[in-house]
């Protein structure tokens, strides 16, 4: 599926949640893995304001690309954000939404 890029040259970006790792599976506590780099992935709740609309984000990131000490409220840049639409059948239920992904994030505006 298609993904689409996301300009946050004009928003106000803040921390919402900090990092946690992104899991494959809660049972086993596997983490989630980019499959380009290799890298292990996680996920940042990020509040993104723009034209006077804000709205929180759950933003996978390569952990490489999410620099230590990462706070709620704490001023980020996004860098490569990008959505995908997704949709899938768990337990006999379709399911789908929208992913949203970004290459890093950088501390301060």
């Amino acid at each position: 599926m298609p993904s689409f890029k996301i300009d946050t040259s004009t928003a106000v970006v803040f921390v919402a949640t900090a990092p946690v790792d992104k899991l494959v599976s809660k049972q086993t506590g596997e983490v989630a893995i980019d499959r380009e780099t290799g890298a292990p992935l996680q996920t940042v709740g990020l509040l993104i304001s723009d034209e006077g609309e804000g709205n929180l984000y759950q933003v996978t990131v390569p952990k490489t690309g999410v620099p230590e000490g990462l706070t709620p409220g704490m001023p980020v840049s996004v860098v490569g954000l990008k959505a995908r639409d997704w949709e899938n059948t768990f337990n006999g239920q379709a399911r789908h939404g929208i992913s949203f992904r970004a290459v890093a994030i950088t501390a301060g505006v």
